[in-house]
């Protein structure tokens, strides 16, 4: 049912500041009230699971808030009163019947210490031992019990490492201290999961460090109500937790588009030459120089560099070539604007050559001015309001959320050099007339296999970032993926492509139903931008069409659903040989006869795994 009237979760929120804790609940009741009415926008939604040890008041109203800012409505199920046991171990409890697609399991010290918090040392260095044991096996083995009983991401706390010792100075000459026993219980912990893809280890400890590990607990509301979080600080632990939301949500931005002068480098390059800039290891270039090293670690987990910056060419090719302390290399930068054209103009040529929506880059510009000129007339980019002290750079930097992956797929790691190949590639084609001998040219590889662990998380990400060709632009979580994966009527079978100039990675994806013996439906089939216009689009559908008849199928129904930004895809039927057989709103339904052949292009080789 559609909502009755137009309001936006951004527009809920902006109603009123947020000065604290108070408004975090206050817009939280007006978010509720208008989702009772049914009069609410929002682009996605999630279900959420939180259970504790303790009373955790106003972490569901906050989080509902923040995540509302980047247009996700989020669903709660909060567990009963240290009730986190009972609700993992049965079930048919309510945490199950949720269906949640995120669990934050969240257990404090005090609650795994009980006496012991106060009196360590009246067990035994055994008894500690064999307490460390039991614990590590009790957290570990309720994490595995919830990722066995569903598909949910789980987000489990560790423990704060108590500041304090009841030994004081000689704590660390105990053979198994206290605090080491934590530290140990952490570790173990850590490792358990280090290699499972649904469990995650959200370090609470270094959190409580962040804030105070002396601020964490109010004790007064802490004895009034056995709340232990300080309210203060929960909206910075909600901030924690919304970047894996985003990255559930597939909301995480993909390219940074950075000024120069100021940014980059300290000065002004046309003014002060390539050696009168700072950037090295002196007092005023440290800054720029690891403010470098870490974009370049952003570049490494397959976050695209591009450069917007009003400057001459030449100055700018001479720092990125010859600068001895330069990081950042002309290889790093996915596309460069280096001229003096608006920057406005310059972001749209950008989105448009890199091949992404304006809604997925990030600027970085020194200048307040360029930053709001920047927000008034593209406001979907992302403007990080730079400080005006160089030294706050990579701090800055590293205390966004916009970023974050709960999978760096292959395919992330070799972004930079998949850009690098696409100049290659438009290369060649500019110098070869004709479009088929181009393609011959470039020798390509298709790899057509069933979706897998490994493949799963990267046919989701396409499913929730692919655009432009993508008959339905249906998003699918890893967990959906997995269902299909593990449904005897659902086929998933993703594409991976390379040429001579190299390796394009999982770019393209079919998920196929089995409606009965006589029809196959594709519910989803998409390409990413990347690999547009290589005839692997007709490969992939040629696939589809002989397992089809393999099993004996007659017909293939392909479904589009028109968006605003999949005009690429939507001819692609009618040009396969489909016909257009039922349209209601923005859905098509076309059908593809089963007795006629669908060839494969001869000058792509086909490999099928």
């Amino acid at each position: 049912m559609r909502p009755t009237s137009n309001k936006t979760l951004s527009s809920i929120i902006s109603s009123q500041p947020i000065r604290g804790i108070s408004d975090y609940f206050s817009i939280n009741r007006k978010i509720e009230r208008a989702i009772i009415n049914n009069e609410i926008l929002y682009d996605k939604s999630i279900n959420i699971a939180i259970l504790s040890s303790f009373t955790i008041n106003g972490i569901k109203e906050t989080l509902r808030v923040q995540c509302g800012e980047f247009g996700v409505l989020t669903n709660f199920y909060v567990g009963g009163y240290n009730q986190y046991a009972q609700e993992i171990l049965e079930p048919q409890s309510g945490l199950y019947k949720f269906n949640p697609v995120l669990v934050i399991i969240f257990i404090d010290t005090r609650a795994i210490t009980g006496d012991s918090f106060f009196l360590p040392y009246e067990l035994s260095n055994d008894e500690r031992q064999d307490w460390i044991e039991d614990k590590v096996n009790e957290i570990v083995s309720l994490a595995k019990v919830v990722s066995e009983r569903s598909l949910a991401k789980v987000i489990l706390h560790n423990f704060e490492v108590p500041a304090y010792s009841p030994l004081g100075l000689i704590e660390s000459k105990q053979e198994i201290g206290f605090i080491e026993s934590i530290e140990i219980i952490n570790q173990n912990i850590r490792e358990q999961f280090k290699r499972n893809n649904q469990v995650f280890i959200f370090d609470y400890n270094a959190f409580c460090s962040y804030v105070g590990k002396q601020n964490v607990i109010d004790y007064k509301m802490y004895y009034l109500a056995d709340v232990r979080v300080n309210p203060q600080y929960i909206p910075h632990l909600c901030k924690a937790y919304t970047g894996y939301i985003r990255a559930i949500a597939s909301l995480t931005k993909k390219c940074i588009v950075l000024d120069l002068d100021n940014i980059l480098w300290g000065g002004v390059v046309g003014e002060d030459g390539i050696e009168g800039i700072a950037l090295g290891p002196t007092p005023d270039g440290r800054p720029f120089l690891e403010f470098q090293k870490y974009l370049l670690s952003f570049f490494y987990r397959g976050v695209i560099l591009a450069i917007n910056s009003k400057n001459n060419p030449a100055d700018v090719i001479e720092v990125l070539r010859e600068h001895p302390y330069m990081l950042l290399r002309e290889r790093h930068f996915a596309a460069m604007r280096i001229n003096w054209d608006d920057k406005v103009a310059n972001m749209k040529s950008l989105a448009k050559e890199i091949n992404i929506g304006l809604d997925s880059l990030v600027f970085i510009d020194d200048e307040q001015v360029n930053r709001e000129i920047m927000r008034e007339f593209l406001p979907e980019v992302t403007v990080v309001d730079m400080p005006k002290d160089p030294a706050l750079y990579a701090r800055t930097l590293m205390e966004l959320d916009i970023f974050h992956s709960i999978n760096i797929t292959e395919e992330d790691k070799h972004k930079g050099s998949m850009y690098e190949d696409d100049k290659k590639r438009r290369d060649l084609l500019q110098s070869t007339n004709d479009l088929t001998e181009y393609l011959r040219q470039l020798d390509i590889t298709v790899l057509i296999e069933e979706a897998n662990t490994r493949t799963i998380p990267r046919i989701s990400q396409l499913t929730q970032k692919t655009n432009q060709f993508n008959m339905t632009t249906r998003r699918y979580t890893e967990q959906e993926i997995t269902q299909f994966v593990n449904s005897n009527n659902c086929r998933v079978v993703s594409v991976q492509v390379s040429d001579k100039f190299g390796n394009n990675g999982l770019t393209g994806l079919a998920i196929i139903e089995k409606m009965d013996k006589r029809i196959w439906r594709i519910d989803t089939f998409l390409l990413s931008c990347r690999i547009i216009g290589r005839k692997v689009e007709d490969t992939l559908l040629a696939y589809i069409v002989d397992e089809a008849k393999k099993e004996g199928a007659e017909l293939l129904h392909g479904e589009f659903i028109i968006s605003k930004k999949n005009k690429p895809a939507d001819d692609f039927y009618s040009k396969s040989g489909f016909t257009k057989i039922h349209h209601c709103g923005e859905l098509e339904v076309w059908e593809y006869d089963l007795m006629n052949n669908y060839p494969f292009p001869d000058f792509i080789e086909v490999i099928i795994k």
